[in-house]
């Protein structure tokens, strides 16, 4: 049974300022229907109030957005910003599974604890807004054989996927035991403009265009599924316009490639050499493959638009002329990050 397509005018988006989040929040306010947005975001690292620019210098967007600096765990701030809200879509977490290794504790804090804080309010709140939660399609762990499918048991292998996982699960509890609207959209790798550079793709444009060495875990053999930033923004609104309560949504880009073979083409396109690839040793439990089924969303109509060789050429381009953006995310205490994760790696590296 088709599900009514729902319509929501007032959103609080938490993560808004992150990478994914911002993306939705551009796509969504540059309907210029009316929507109305705010964005609750804590900015770390990785939430960036620099993202929000393109709304915030546009006068019609920036009347219909709200920018609050807070964390999802702060119960006397969210209550009243659910109570005011239609739907709230929650971006926020902790993203990279290097970082999850490197300090676990903080993504348990904004994966489980922020997650339960939201879902009480959701179910406090007079109106009950209706709750969608951004997940990952690293709960699955590593698919040997075949796609993962939503209904398919739950393998996480990082702290990063557990904690992902541990809010699922809180999600279903809440719609189970308290009767919230509430959905999941588990989304495969995603890349394009506003990247933070700690990730695979915008690491090595970024390294490359400095003529810096790449660090590659292993074999480079690792096979992730690619998926526009753009169309996945456009999945996670399609679950939360169309899809069923209690349900779970993969959105998959369908572009399966090695990690290697990605490398090969970012380099090709900065007109880079293969000598700038260093094979360091690879990250505990790194998982070998992801793939997933995405027929449960296609029946709401939605398909990923945008092709990989189009996308990678966007993304290459943004970074390329927004240097300013990628060399402000890389400053502070970027450094220590760095020699942290790869310091040792690339000293020993082949």
């Amino acid at each position: 049974m088709t599900e009514p397509v729902r319509a929501y005018r007032r959103l609080l988006v938490t993560g808004g300022a992150g990478f994914i989040g911002s993306c939705y929040v551009r796509d969504v306010l540059g309907r210029r229907d009316g929507t109305e947005i705010t964005v609750l975001d804590k900015l770390t690292y990785a939430g960036n109030e620099a993202n929000l620019a393109p709304m915030t210098s546009d006068p019609e967007q920036a009347a219909r957005m709200t920018v609050v600096i807070g964390d999802i765990a702060d119960a006397d701030l969210v209550g009243p910003l659910i109570g005011a809200a239609d739907a709230v879509v929650n971006f926020a977490a902790e993203s990279h599974v290097d970082r999850s290794i490197l300090d676990p504790e903080a993504f348990l804090r904004t994966g489980v604890i922020g997650v339960h804080v939201l879902l009480e309010a959701c179910r406090a709140a007079p109106a009950r807004p209706r709750f969608l939660q951004v997940s990952t399609d690293e709960v699955y762990g590593s698919i040997d054989q075949g796609h993962a499918r939503e209904d398919d048991r739950l393998e996480p292998r990082s702290p990063y996927a557990a904690a992902k996982a541990a809010g699922e699960l809180l999600v279903r509890s809440y719609v189970v035991t308290h009767g919230l609207d509430a959905v999941v959209t588990r989304g495969s790798n995603t890349y394009g403009p506003f990247h933070h550079p700690e990730k695979l793709i915008p690491l090595f444009i970024t390294n490359a265009i400095d003529d810096r060495p790449l660090p590659m875990y292993g074999d480079g053999l690792q096979r992730r599924d690619w998926l526009y930033v753009s169309d996945h923004a456009a999945g996670i609104d399609a679950v939360l316009r169309g899809g069923a309560t209690g349900e779970t949504y993969n959105i998959a880009g369908g572009v399966e490639m090695a990690n290697r073979d990605t490398i090969a083409l970012l380099l090709e396109r900065l007109g880079k050499p293969w000598s700038l690839v260093r094979q360091v040793e690879d990250r505990p439990g790194h998982d070998r493959r992801y793939a997933m089924d995405g027929s449960k969303l296609a029946a709401l109509g939605w398909l990923p638009t945008m092709d990989f060789a189009t996308g990678l050429d966007a993304t290459v381009d943004w970074y390329l002329e927004n240097e300013a953006w990628w060399r402000a995310v890389r400053s502070g205490d970027w450094d220590a990050y760095y020699e942290r994760q790869y310091g040792s790696r690339l000293r020993t590296a082949t």
